[in-house]
């Protein structure tokens, strides 16, 4: 937790605390992806993301909403999801100050 970050990408400067991060990281300049789906043969950079994207074949959705059951194969679309039934609206317009419940950048 000392902020130091001893592992610097060697093809853009952007350093990182933990040698596995930068490893992932240039990934983006290689082009390397390791992560195979044994069903289609898609790549990815990173496990999560086959894990995520296998989920498309299975139809595993493990993220359930706790206020009507609705289940969702990513967290974070359960959290855009959850918003219609808390009103929450994180997303500020610049210009007018009007609240949004999405992104939509």
């Amino acid at each position: 937790h000392t902020g130091e970050k001893p592992y610097e990408c060697l093809y853009c400067g952007e350093s990182f605390s933990q040698n596995s991060n930068l490893v992932t990281h240039q990934r983006t300049h290689t082009g390397e992806k390791l992560y195979e789906c044994l069903d289609c043969g898609k790549s990815f950079k990173q496990n999560s993301m086959l894990v995520i994207h296998q989920r498309s074949h299975t139809g595993e959705k493990p993220y359930e909403c706790l206020y009507c059951g609705e289940s969702f194969s990513q967290n974070s679309n359960l959290v855009t999801h959850q918003r219609t039934h808390t009103g929450e609206k994180l997303y500020e317009c610049l210009d007018c100050g009007k609240s949004f419940k999405q992104n939509s950048m």
